[in-house]
């Protein structure tokens, strides 16, 4: 029988090694271009900003097409926090000068949303009423919370038309922090026939974990019908009980592993699957649990822990690492 294992673990430096941030004495490095646009997205009804890195070939030659990474910011952030507080256009700079694969990254605004269908709609009067976010209610706020849609669908069509891609599963992969990571993975395992691999940076990837801390094999989960009063993390997040919901069939629908576990009896063509998560990082346990989990299923993560914790100069310091592994995955 054909072993389920999609990739081997690994651990060498070509991988998991520090990111490159500078070209190294004498390197010259040519640089890409970061750009702000907006598009119109039909599964939110709404228009929403979309920061985009053009690798630094794109301008010289016009006839050359690229695979894209889309890199999904978290929680109370936007879409420009991956060019601003992150470097990425700078480590992709590095990186090419080094001969990694050019790709196109696109940094959606995904408000406060996980990526996901929210289990309890609401309207945009509601939205504004309910404070979920400091952002302007304009902005934030929109008519249908369908942010899968938004990110899996809409804003792929959009970068393919936009821009020169090479437009199929096998040349997109998608990354994020904290609630991007879960994003990240939610959406590459929701949407295998969209995305072809999938990297998590301090990703919340086991939302239902409500084990020992550090973890202890196995992982033990919310077992009451409202995982909310189980689950500290939850609570510092405002807009959690609305894109979960207060019971647990909701919460299951949307658990990373519980979709990987999907896939595999469905026998889908699996996404290639990266995570890392700093030592000290109060999410770590959840990567553990996913990691465990996957493994159990025989599907093997791509995984690292990092000294460090939940900010960003843990994910400056490792955005080198999801690129690479990207690029080998969709850069082929």
């Amino acid at each position: 029988m054909r072993s389920l294992v999609r990739r081997v673990l690994v651990t060498g430096a070509v991988l998991l090694a520090a990111p490159i941030v500078g070209g190294g004495a004498g390197a010259q490095v040519a640089h890409g271009r970061v750009i702000t646009d907006t598009l119109w997205s039909p599964s939110l009804g709404a228009k929403k900003a979309v920061v985009v890195y053009l690798p630094p070939s794109y301008e010289t030659q016009p006839s050359r097409r690229y695979p894209v990474a889309y890199y999904l910011h978290g929680v109370s952030g936007d879409e420009t926090n991956w060019s601003r507080l992150g470097g990425i256009a700078t480590v992709a700079d590095s990186l090419a000068a080094r001969g990694v694969p050019e790709m196109i990254l696109v940094m959606p605004d995904g408000d406060d949303s996980w990526y996901t269908t929210w289990n309890v709609l609401i309207t945009f009067d509601q939205c504004k009423a309910g404070k979920y976010s400091k952002e302007d209610p304009s902005t934030f706020c929109v008519p249908w919370g369908h942010y899968d849609e938004y990110v899996a669908r809409d804003l792929v069509q959009w970068s393919d038309r936009r821009f020169r891609t090479v437009a199929d599963r096998a040349h997109r992969g998608i990354g994020g922090l904290s609630m991007g990571g879960y994003g990240a993975f939610t959406l590459a395992l929701g949407y295998p026939d969209v995305f072809a691999a999938a990297a998590s940076h301090s990703g919340v990837l086991s939302p239902m974990y409500a084990g020992a801390h550090p973890f202890q094999a196995p992982p033990r989960y919310a077992a009451g019908v409202e995982p909310l009063g189980e689950l500290a993390w939850a609570r510092n997040f405002a807009t959690v009980p609305q894109v979960f919901g207060r019971d647990s069939t909701g919460w299951w629908a949307r658990d990373p592993a519980r979709r990987l576990t999907r896939l595999i009896a469905a026998r889908t063509p699996l996404p290639a699957l990266f995570a890392d998560v700093g030592i000290d990082d109060p999410y770590a346990d959840q990567s553990r649990a996913f990691r465990w989990e996957a493994e159990r299923a025989g599907v093997a993560v791509a995984y690292r822990e990092w000294p460090g914790t939940h900010n960003w100069a843990y994910w400056r310091g490792h955005v080198g690492e999801s690129l690479r592994f990207l690029a080998g995955e969709i850069a082929k």
